[in-house]
């Protein structure tokens, strides 16, 4: 996901812009319209911290991937181990497995994603992973694979581990972002109940968003006393998507106030510009030791920027890789950036893939690109 930086509180809002909302509230804030990965505020968003019941949001996307591998089934069913019950029966939140649970795997992420059951995610990672360590080092794989770089995982469900599970609001926004786009089916499912019933006990979701605000639809709350009150959070109206972190909030009023406000903020203060179409060719690289000296470059969908309301900053783009590109190369390879620059803002970087295939030149190939390099 390219990401555009603006101005953080810290170094100064950007004079175009009006107020943000959670600036006196919120230590660590951001706030990204992943639809086309401009970041329309960031405080602090690089401030390692204490995730807590977040951690959850990466138990799901780790098993929302091993589902999409086919190497864990919906339908699967796990069975409580004794020793699991006796540590984790009504501790924290619960979704309170009985001692002699047998259950399925969509009914534990249901309980992880709507009540922040502690108990299932330690079911689902020793039920298919063998152990919780075994567990946590597939999600500091898999947090390293979406870009996650400043995220460390001890633990499934962000119970305090003296400090050993550690993310960033921007990392937590990475994570959102793939959650939404890479399974928009399976987050659809699993993510925005408003309620939850397990044997025989109904318990209601957290979320601030869900059901009191247009488009919210998840993701994760997070609270304990070292961390204070988190939310990875997300809406999506009229096709754009916005993910929000906040962290060290004060109370729990407070951060749904926050949470509505900051997304309202985002929603906006902005008016959308279309920086390029679908699937329109935007420019070219040049390509070495391959059957074509060039390739041309394509965005995955039409892609636009964000620009305060009432406002006409300049938009500049540009195209930048490390080139030559080396062939071969595959359709559809991200192979450069497209570099949309709006004043007051530092630029984006939004991905460009090859248009078609450029396979590696033969040695008649090398002798006509090296002939043809020395004509004008």
């Amino acid at each position: 996901m390219a990401m555009l930086c603006a101005p953080s509180a810290a170094s100064g809002q950007s004079a175009l812009l009006p107020a943000v909302p959670t600036d006196s509230e919120a230590p660590i804030a951001l706030l990204v319209d992943v639809t086309s990965g401009q970041v329309l505020h960031a405080r602090e968003e690089n401030r390692r911290f204490v995730p807590a019941s977040m951690t959850k949001a990466m138990t799901t996307f780790l098993a929302f991937e091993l589902m999409e591998e086919g190497v864990l089934q919906p339908a699967e069913v796990f069975t409580i181990r004794p020793e699991t019950w006796r540590e984790w029966n009504g501790k924290g939140s619960t979704m309170w497995l009985p001692a002699d649970a047998r259950i399925r795997v969509d009914e534990l992420l249901t309980g992880i994603t709507t009540v922040s059951a502690n108990d299932g995610s330690i079911v689902l990672a020793e039920g298919h992973a063998g152990s919780v360590a075994a567990w946590t080092a597939l999600m500091n794989q898999k947090a390293l694979s979406i870009g996650m770089t400043n995220s460390r995982f001890s633990t499934p469900n962000g119970w305090p581990d003296e400090g050993k599970t550690f993310t960033t609001a921007r990392d937590l926004v990475t994570l959102g972002a793939a959650l939404t786009s890479k399974h928009p089916q399976k987050y659809a499912r699993f993510i925005g109940r408003g309620q939850f019933t397990y044997n025989g006990i109904t318990q209601s979701n957290r979320d601030p968003l869900v059901g009191s605000f247009e488009g919210g639809d998840g993701i994760k709350t997070g609270y304990t006393n070292e961390s204070g009150f988190g939310f990875l959070g997300t809406a999506k109206r009229d096709g754009q998507r916005l993910v929000m972190v906040i962290g060290g909030v004060s109370s729990q009023s407070a951060r749904a106030r926050l949470a509505k406000s900051y997304l309202e903020w985002g929603f906006s203060a902005f008016d959308s510009r279309r920086v390029v179409g679908g699937d329109k060719q935007v420019g070219f690289a040049r390509v070495q030791n391959g059957t074509s000296r060039r390739i041309a470059l394509v965005t995955d969908g039409p892609v636009f920027v964000n620009v305060p309301k009432g406002q006409s900053p300049e938009v500049s783009v540009a195209i930048t890789y490390d080139g030559p590109l080396r062939a071969p190369i595959a359709a559809g390879e991200q192979v450069a950036s497209l570099q949309i620059s709006v004043e007051g803002m530092e630029p984006a970087n939004v991905p460009l893939l090859a248009k078609e295939d450029v396979a590696e030149a033969g040695v008649f190939d090398r002798l006509i690109n090296g002939l043809t390099g020395w004509l004008p």
